[in-house]
């Protein structure tokens, strides 16, 4: 079957995780996979990009990428490109992490083209924040700013992420809605708390959605060798190659807590209030229940710096 699928979320909502227990898949016996050997495509990667086009994505503008990252998926769906890095006999099918937000070029075309589908993770936006402070080495009333604003992108220098382009992620809000509601392609939803409450059925949920078989053995075995200690683990004795340029402290974890409701003890209540102002129609489209009612007042403005 030509095609790969996306696995789109925003920041800190497991993406890296579901890649890990895709990985597992491909083990034997107990084996753990190795953070510092994740396979896998990634959206924004310049390798590909550049081997494409036959341009150097270092030299073009986040809107002259976007304009022909479309052909440049589309190449890769049809098999026209094989990233090198991605051995033959990986196992099927072809996960693309994306963190980008859904959006199409000037000319109405769909940036994000040439999938058979999209599997989108979500995570409480209350747990991400406290979650993204971390990942950037902010405060939590940065990580909320970050999460309002629809220009927001990682990436932008060079020097912090040479060998990937600009990812434009916008706000919480607009990252997940412009996925669940574009309709270019079909959506699996997947709940980061829900895949935490039942890990190998969710994921083997995902997985046939995507085309894969798994057997409900296969998935618990899945969920046994990415397990959160063992990742926590690895990059303790190893650390984390994938994140090594963001990283600012050496006591900064990537896999840091897993837990789904964390939130509860690392958020005031003026922090909780304020992400709910912002973000509480999405959150009750996704069924992550309030803490505070809704000030219509608030609900849809930007929090103070």
């Amino acid at each position: 079957m030509n095609g790969f699928i996306w696995l789109a979320s925003y920041p800190r909502s497991g993406n890296t995780w579901f890649r890990l227990l895709a990985a597992s898949l491909a083990l034997e016996g107990d084996a753990a996979p190795d953070i510092n050997d994740l396979i896998g495509h990634s959206a924004g990667a310049r390798l590909a990009f550049d081997a494409i086009t036959l341009l150097d994505s270092a030299l073009l503008s986040a809107a002259e990428t976007d304009r022909l990252r479309p052909g440049a998926y589309r190449a890769m769906a049809d098999g026209a490109y094989r990233d090198p890095a991605i051995p033959t006999a990986a196992p099927a099918p072809p996960l693309m992490k994306v963190h980008d937000a859904y959006r199409y070029t000037p000319g109405g075309q769909p940036v994000f083209a040439g999938a058979r589908g999209a599997i989108v993770m979500v995570r409480d936006p209350r747990a991400v924040a406290a979650s993204l402070a971390g990942f950037l080495s902010c405060t939590v009333d940065r990580a909320i700013e970050i999460m309002a604003s629809d220009d927001y992108a990682l990436g932008r220098g060079l020097r912090s992420w040479p060998h990937h382009m600009p990812q434009t992620v916008e706000s919480w809000s607009a990252n997940v809605a412009g996925w669940m509601t574009q309709t270019d392609v079909p959506v699996h939803l997947v709940r980061y708390e829900d895949l935490r409450r039942d890990t190998a059925g969710v994921f083997r949920d995902a997985m046939a959605f995507a085309g894969a078989t798994v057997s409900p053995a296969q998935a618990e075995q899945a969920a046994a060798r990415a397990g959160f200690s063992t990742l926590r683990a690895q990059e303790t004795a190893h650390g984390f190659r994938e994140w090594s340029a963001l990283k600012r402290s050496s006591d900064a974890r990537f896999f840091r807590r897993g837990e789904a409701e964390g939130w509860r003890d690392e958020l005031t209540a003026a922090q909780i209030a304020r992400i709910e102002a912002r973000h509480g129609d999405i959150m009750d489209m996704l069924g992550y229940t309030r803490a505070t009612a809704p000030d219509p007042l608030l609900q849809g403005t930007a929090p103070c710096a």
